[in-house]
């Protein structure tokens, strides 16, 4: 496989991922967190960081704007929940690394 097939490959791999994640509002960070080790917030981080490392000046608001589909404030306001506190747990224990 060519680079370019494989660039236009992985961009559209991505695009679906987004795409799902925006329609996947029940899946909750938290779980995409404990689950994965990774969630919409991580994956908009990692867009902000490639664009500014290509020279692009993209913020962190920017960013999650492109991954939640909407202003990050909007997307909390109508599908965050609060977390349980057996999620808060399970994050505790999925992310102690000592």
């Amino acid at each position: 496989m060519d680079q370019q097939t494989r660039l236009e490959l992985e961009a559209a791999a991505f695009r679906r991922l987004v795409s799902h994640l925006q329609e996947r509002t029940d899946a909750q960070n938290i779980d995409m967190m404990n689950l994965a080790g990774f969630c919409r917030n991580c994956l908009s981080r990692w867009y902000m960081e490639a664009a500014n490392e290509s020279g692009l000046d993209m913020s962190k608001d920017q960013a999650r704007e492109i991954v939640y589909g909407m202003p990050y404030d909007e997307w909390k306001a109508k599908h965050q929940t609060e977390a349980t506190q057996e999620q808060m747990d399970a994050f505790k224990i999925s992310h102690n690394h000592d």
